[in-house]
């Protein structure tokens, strides 16, 4: 009988690690869940949580104690196992996910508003006066806030500025239409640059298709793959989008084989930094990570001097989403509650002490980085102006994909029809053949939006 009481102790000591059970008399035990492992995956958020976030909120809260359950697998794996823990009513009180699939797990009855999780108290968070609210969307899925936002990037225009220069455009330019990105690449073209234009295609090119090119572009037509309801089909604002790809590929501005290639976005970033590519759509990773001078995949010595960002204009002006002239995408994870913590008020304190000020900057350790505070961008963000223009200029304006279990497959589907309109197909043509995968994925017309 021994070793059978000493496994039924053990599971239940175990058992109440993952959702706010007491560990002893007059103490609560906490528990925090991410998909990173020092040594591994995403190992400095990892480091974070063990060496900053736990002693510091422990000393904060000395009836409290805080365990990590580190995990380092594929995001996939991730994702299942959270969700069973969570359709289960375990697990742990705080937990990182990605952004797009808050609204998967809110359908689903895994989380909850964080209000009800959390309490009243949620809703005087100081954080949230520091949250643009277009960044809070990451968050929030039919109108209620799920999660907080641990940080995001933004889409732009990086541009060339000799080859500009050498095309007789100016070194400062920011295009508000489309048909000035086209006129540009004219110039160029002219002045002999290989490729005037990248913006990304094709599957292949896969997410970095529909988030660098497709989504911006139907955010500039004034549209939302996902809105009300309601998938967007061949609509005009599609019809537009696919347009502007056959205007880019069929005048010779951009490199249809490029576009069809394996590994097509590394080329197309070492070809922007050998000076071939004129004008790159794509985040900010690509000045921090892509052409960055000493550490960059395709680093590039001179870029502060060479390289110019802009926003991403409206099809015209005040044609955007919300009627804007500028207009931008992003992603990034979240944290969530789980709903069922047995010490839910004190769970909200943890995740809000997470993104407070305070933990933000010691999770940044010194490097910059976007994070999803007006406060902390101020101060971090001073020694970098992309990256401070990317918050303080496009992070008001951005949009974001819809966390929702469908969303892979209309983005393959997004692909596909831009693969079709580069290959030399007409955009109504596309649009027809994507309406057609549409109907057959969200279950009929009745779900899309014309």
């Amino acid at each position: 009988m021994r070793p059978v009481l000493l496994g039924a102790t053990l599971l239940l000591a175990l058992a109440a690690c993952g959702t706010g059970q007491p560990s002893s008399p007059g103490s609560v035990t906490l528990t925090i869940a991410a998909n990173s492992i020092s040594g591994g995956k995403n190992a400095e958020s990892a480091d974070w949580i063990r060496s900053w976030v736990i002693p510091q909120f422990e000393q904060r809260h000395q009836n409290v104690k805080v365990l990590f359950q580190p995990s380092g697998v594929d995001d996939e794996q991730y994702k299942q196992k959270i969700a069973l823990d969570l359709k289960a009513k375990r697990g742990a009180d705080v937990i990182d996910v990605d952004g797009i699939w808050v609204g998967e797990f809110a359908q689903a009855g895994y989380i909850k508003p964080l209000t009800e999780v959390g309490g009243p108290s949620v809703d005087g968070w100081e954080g949230w006066s520091q949250i643009p609210q277009a960044v809070q969307g990451l968050g929030i899925f039919d109108g209620k806030k799920y999660a907080l936002p641990q940080g995001t990037d933004g889409r732009v225009l990086f541009y060339n500025k000799e080859l500009f220069r050498k095309a007789g455009l100016p070194e400062a330019w920011q295009p508000v239409s489309w048909q000035e990105i086209l006129d540009a690449g004219a110039k160029l073209k002219a002045a002999g640059v290989p490729v005037p234009i990248q913006i990304n295609a094709g599957s292949a090119m896969g997410e970095a298709t529909t988030m660098q090119g497709a989504l911006p572009l139907l955010a500039g037509a004034g549209a939302e793959v996902y809105s009300g309801g309601k998938w967007a089909g061949a609509s005009t604002a599609m019809k537009d989008v696919l347009g502007f790809y056959r205007q880019v590929y069929a005048k010779g501005l951009g490199d249809p084989k490029l576009q069809q290639e394996a590994k097509g976005r590394d080329k197309s970033f070492a070809q922007f930094a050998e000076g071939k590519i004129a004008i790159l759509a794509e985040s900010d990773y690509f000045w921090r990570s892509v052409v960055e001078p000493r550490a960059g995949v395709a680093p590039m010595a001179a870029r502060d001097a060479v390289v110019g960002y802009a926003k991403i204009p409206a099809k015209q002006p005040g044609a955007g989403i919300r009627g804007q002239d500028f207009v931008s995408m992003s992603g990034g994870a979240v944290r969530v509650l789980n709903p069922a913590s047995k010490s839910p008020a004190l769970a909200w304190q943890l995740l809000a002490f997470m993104h407070s000020a305070e933990a933000t900057k010691a999770q940044l350790a010194g490097q910059v980085r976007i994070s999803s505070r007006d406060d902390v961008n101020a101060e971090v963000l001073t020694a970098d102006p992309m990256l401070k223009f990317v918050a303080e200029e496009v992070l008001p304006i951005t949009a974001y994909r819809p966390p929702l279990a469908l969303y892979p497959q209309v983005s393959a589907a997004l692909q596909e029809a831009t693969a079709e309109v580069v290959s030399g197909g007409t955009p109504d043509e596309a649009a027809t053949a994507y309406q057609t995968k549409l109907e057959r994925l969200v279950g009929g017309a009745a779900n899309i939006a014309g």
